[in-house]
């Protein structure tokens, strides 16, 4: 391995969590998550020479989301095999599932340009200007897309307040 492939290799330890995290809440499917964080580090290697003295790892999340959104426009058909892969059998991950079931369920209720603002803004932090550069959009759009995303966010999660009619219905 080149001094740069130890680099890049480094670069892919320290990176390829928070990426593939990022990428399951964008894709809301694990394969697909994997696949789309392999193909961005596929491309980041390809351009490691122009990118390693900048910001690699804002290179690759551009590169991540805007694959990811590729693929919300052209759709990748998969054909069924007859049988499905060895899960990896770590332990008891109920509490971790349980988490990541309702936080798919609470994202799956947002449009594809919703779902994107929001993970990229609040679960990597990136400003609203950078978002937008992202995205590709003005930064009103963005904005507005976080604002109403966040809105249908909150009705999800507030619980529904129990009224005489209703607790008299679960008796």
């Amino acid at each position: 391995m080149t001094r740069g492939d130890d680099k890049f290799a480094e670069f892919v330890h320290s990176a390829s969590p928070k990426l593939l995290h990022a990428a399951y809440l964008l894709t809301g499917d694990r394969h697909r998550a994997e696949d789309a964080v392999q193909t961005a580090l596929t491309r980041t290697y390809a351009a490691w020479a122009r990118v390693r003295h900048s910001d690699a790892y804002a290179y690759t999340r551009k590169v991540l989301a805007n694959h990811v959104i590729d693929q919300w426009r052209r759709p990748l058909r998969e054909y069924v095999t007859e049988e499905p892969p060895d899960l990896p059998a770590n332990g008891d991950v109920s509490r971790e599932v349980t988490q990541n079931v309702w936080l798919m369920e609470m994202l799956s209720g947002l449009t594809g340009r919703e779902r994107a603002v929001v993970v990229l803004r609040h679960y990597f932090d990136l400003p609203e200007a950078e978002v937008a550069r992202e995205l590709k959009v003005t930064l009103g759009t963005v904005k507005r897309t976080n604002h109403r995303a966040l809105a249908k966010l909150r009705v999800l999660v507030t619980p529904e307040p129990v009224s005489r009619k209703n607790v008299g219905e679960l008796s």
